[in-house]
């Protein structure tokens, strides 16, 4: 009986791993163990940095909130307490485009909240 070698599922595998290791370095597109070594890596940093580009964006928009409300005169915590104060529901991704695209807009939802804020 013919010793079975697994060569066409094998060679499928390899092909997969190499063409997902296209790009990569060196040896580590051209030979399967590093060329899966590599993957696997590659593989794990896009995971975890799904996560954290949400954390980035998050970064982001505070810093465009915060750089509009600074020149309407007002902090960007003191303009988020204002926000929560006055009862208004708009996200940080929401402010953050309206500050860019509608200035004016943006400098009345401001203006609102300074109003809520309570007086010193």
């Amino acid at each position: 009986m013919p010793r079975a070698t697994n060569s066409v599922p094998k060679k499928h595998r390899h092909k997969k791993v190499l063409e997902a290791a296209k790009g990569h370095g060196s040896v580590r597109h051209r030979h399967y163990r590093r060329a899966k070594e590599s993957m696997l890596h590659a593989l794990s940093y896009a995971y975890a940095h799904r996560r954290e580009r949400k954390g980035d964006f998050r970064k982001l928009w505070i810093l465009r909130i915060g750089a509009a409300t600074r020149a309407l005169d007002l902090s960007y915590s003191k303009f988020i307490q204002g926000l929560t104060l006055a009862g208004i529901g708009l996200n940080r991704k929401v402010l953050s485009e309206m500050a860019i695209a509608q200035p004016e807009g943006f400098a009345q939802v401001v203006e609102q909240a300074r109003q809520a804020l309570p007086q010193n």
